[in-house]
């Protein structure tokens, strides 16, 4: 078998990181970068040795691409994602699937109808640091998996980033920002959720840009910097998760699965490394279960994708996932506006832990 022919929309900041790692990939290969700003494009595909670049419209008539990468701005992910499916191309999306749950669900019906796969970010779910954890899990390392407390608490990304309005914008704030990373990590340990309750808050009406060449400019804060959530699950667990942008002192990457038997600490589910500390009843010290698997990075999702496909298997961080990862985002949210549990009708299958030799940069579908 040949290696697939990706094509990437989208040629801002994180394309470096997609472009670096895909280009490396045995099973993958980048054939053209297209963006609005087609010098934008161009300079990126001669930076990663990409021989095309152009429009999306090019990208999208190309017979020899296969899957596309979506890399847009996360208001453009729907839109963009329709014109994929629509040319017949597999997608891999950047977070969030889409910003409302109807427009994640029309693009989860339109890939079915057409035949193709709909896959999303967050992709450091398949890294080495949180599959070591879920598959101690799945072997029963804690028993039976019950509860599970997660933690992002910072004082907000006005500090450091330069321009960090659309942060605190419609549709983002922790919640939408940050939350997929946990969000995503509970489904994978738990499977389908079923219900959440919320409350919410905001610190500030307006933030101050505390670097970069527009320090000091003073910007309105649109929605709530902290939201506190009791998540359950379909078969009975439940997960206490908070995101905040109004902490002074900081607490992140913080998730802890507790079951019957022990309790395991994962490393930072916005990484792809990491390792996990389990505690056992009955024994004084934890043990260190040092990670296992892949560390390459954002791209890791694209080849498990191809694999999936020519395998005839689901991929696992899929668009099902993803959209119910925001049904439950837009619950939280909907659950802290009405003071209201909110019921999560959706369900998913919970993905399989991954293989502990699963290496996307070799020559698989290749060999």
């Amino acid at each position: 078998m040949s290696r697939v022919g990706v094509g990437v929309i989208g040629a801002g900041n994180i394309s470096d990181q997609y472009l670096t790692n895909l280009t490396q990939f045995a099973d993958v290969e980048v054939l053209m970068v297209a963006d609005l700003i087609l010098e934008r494009a161009a300079a990126q595909a001669e930076k990663y040795g990409v021989p095309a670049s152009g429009t999306v419209e090019e990208l999208l008539a190309r017979d020899d691409i296969s899957i596309v990468v979506n890399i847009t701005i996360p208001a453009e992910h729907a839109k963009v994602g329709q014109q994929i499916i629509a040319a017949g191309k597999h997608t891999w999306s950047e977070k969030p699937v889409a910003t409302t749950a109807e427009d994640a669900q029309a693009l989860l019906d339109a890939a079915s109808a057409a035949g193709v796969r709909y896959a999303t970010a967050p992709d450091t779910v398949l890294g080495a640091g949180i599959q070591t954890a879920i598959r101690a899990i799945a072997r029963g390392d804690i028993g039976t998996p019950l509860t599970a407390t997660t933690m992002f608490h910072v004082p907000g990304p006005d500090q450091w980033h330069p321009d960090p309005e659309f942060l605190y914008a419609q549709g983002a704030g922790p919640l939408f920002d940050i939350g997929p990373y946990y969000v995503t990590t509970l489904l994978h340990a738990f499977g389908s959720a079923s219900r959440v309750q919320a409350a919410s808050s905001k610190s500030r009406e307006t933030r101050v840009i505390g670097s970069g060449p527009r320090a000091g400019t003073e910007f309105p804060v649109e929605v709530p910097t902290h939201h506190a959530a009791l998540i359950s699950f379909a078969d009975g667990q439940s997960a206490q998760t908070t995101l905040s942008f109004q902490h002074a002192l900081p607490r992140n990457g913080f998730v802890e699965i507790n079951g019957s038997e022990g309790t395991i600490v994962l490393p930072d589910p916005n990484v792809f490394d990491g390792d996990s500390t389990l505690w056992t009843l009955g024994k004084d010290e934890p043990t260190t279960l040092e990670h296992k698997g892949s560390t390459w990075g954002r791209g890791t999702g694209v080849v498990e994708m191809a694999r999936a496909i020519a395998e005839g298997r689901p991929e696992r961080a899929s668009g099902a996932v993803a959209s119910h990862a925001l049904d439950v985002m837009l619950g939280i949210r909907d659950a802290a506006e009405s003071g209201q549990a909110v019921e999560i009708a959706s369900r998913i299958t919970k993905p399989e832990p991954l293989p502990e030799d699963f290496d996307p940069s070799a020559a698989v579908l290749t060999a």
